[in-house]
């Protein structure tokens, strides 16, 4: 937490993107007995995929088992996951009558969620041997990436669909801005008083945006998002992928800190931002298939990019992927526990 609000901490923080997932045999045993969304929503179970990620990985962070589309439910859209494909949504938003039909007042059946945080806030209560709590993550999607998946109905290479709403001057979009924004914010407020630490917004789609369309269509409802989380007294990381180009319009939103993905060197990343927002980021998770000392020298060189600047959260660029071997996983928290004190310690003797 203090590593979002670019204070200055003894060593860089760590944890992954998905660090819960389908790399783990914990987590895949737990998989051939409960289907994703039955893994979501019962808090039990999602706590326990949460927590024993974390303590696995021995990270500084954990972030709830959730998935991005939650919400969609209470607000009138079944969705289901496809094997193979992926999500897919029953019946697609394809126009203003649907948009306006959308509810946003149900958000209460979202509360297993809440449970599922309140029972991994308890188990992590007590301070770990170097006197911090383990931070506890929350999140939700973001509008446009919400909404491309309500309009396309699951994945998209183009979001032909989503576009095409988006250029509509019918009002579908900002009603549909609006009231996803209403159902996020009630949604984060409710993982925060049940105990995440922060919350983080993931935009895993606005990269298919020009920085035209971003700046015109998503960057206010964005930024309401984002300040609405961030007035519930939270640190707010805003994430997004192959998003190099809109750094610069993403730091508008005043998100307290940017996920970068791998395909800008953090320094460069960070430099585009500018020095008051904190950065996430961002080895590429596929480097965790790399032999061991090709795996080092990429955490070195993400860590000397950060150059022991408050405000580094060390992270993959995306999420662990299936097949990622666990003990590279394990191996990168060591080695970040170890060249991050140094780097810091370098930093602070000039």
């Amino acid at each position: 937490m203090r590593a979002c609000l670019r204070q200055p901490v003894d060593r860089t923080p760590v944890w992954f993107l998905r660090q819960a997932g389908r790399y783990m045999p914990e987590y895949m045993a737990v998989r051939k007995h409960h289907s994703l969304l039955d893994i979501c929503r019962t808090p039990d179970i999602a706590a326990e995929v949460t927590i024993t990620a974390a303590e696995r990985l021995g990270v500084d962070a954990a972030i709830i088992f959730a998935d991005l589309l939650l919400p969609l439910t209470p607000m009138g859209l079944d969705f289901e996951f496809v094997a193979g494909e992926g999500p897919q949504v029953h019946t697609p938003i394809r126009s203003l009558e649907h948009i306006q039909a959308l509810r946003t007042d149900r958000v209460d059946e979202l509360s297993y969620v809440a449970k599922a945080i309140e029972k991994v806030a308890a188990h992590f209560a007590t301070p770990r041997p170097d006197g911090d709590r383990l931070g506890i993550i929350g999140f939700c999607g973001a509008p446009f990436t919400l909404a491309s998946y309500m309009i396309e109905g699951g994945s998209s290479r183009n979001y032909v669909e989503a576009k095409k709403m988006m250029y509509s001057n019918d009002g579908a979009w900002p009603l549909l801005m609006e009231k996803l924004i209403t159902v996020l914010v009630a949604y984060a407020q409710q993982q925060v008083e049940a105990g995440a630490d922060c919350i983080q917004i993931f935009d895993s789609w606005v990269g298919a945006l020009s920085v035209t369309d971003y700046r015109q269509y998503c960057l206010a409802p964005s930024t309401e998002l984002v300040q609405r989380i961030k007035a519930l007294g939270v640190p707010v990381i805003y994430f997004g992928v192959d998003t190099a180009s809109m750094l610069p319009a993403m730091a508008e939103t005043t998100a307290d800190v940017l996920g970068l993905d791998w395909r800008t060197p953090l320094d460069e990343g960070w430099r585009s931002i500018g020095p008051g927002c904190a950065v996430q980021g961002n080895l590429d998770p596929i480097t965790l298939f790399a032999p061991l000392d090709i795996l080092e020298a990429r955490v070195r060189e993400v860590l000397a990019c950060a150059a022991g600047r408050p405000g580094h959260i060390f992270n993959l660029g995306h999420g662990i992927v299936p097949g990622t071997p666990v003990d590279n996983v394990i191996q990168v928290v060591e080695w970040v526990r170890q060249f991050g004190v140094a780097q810091h310690a370098h930093t602070t003797s000039k």
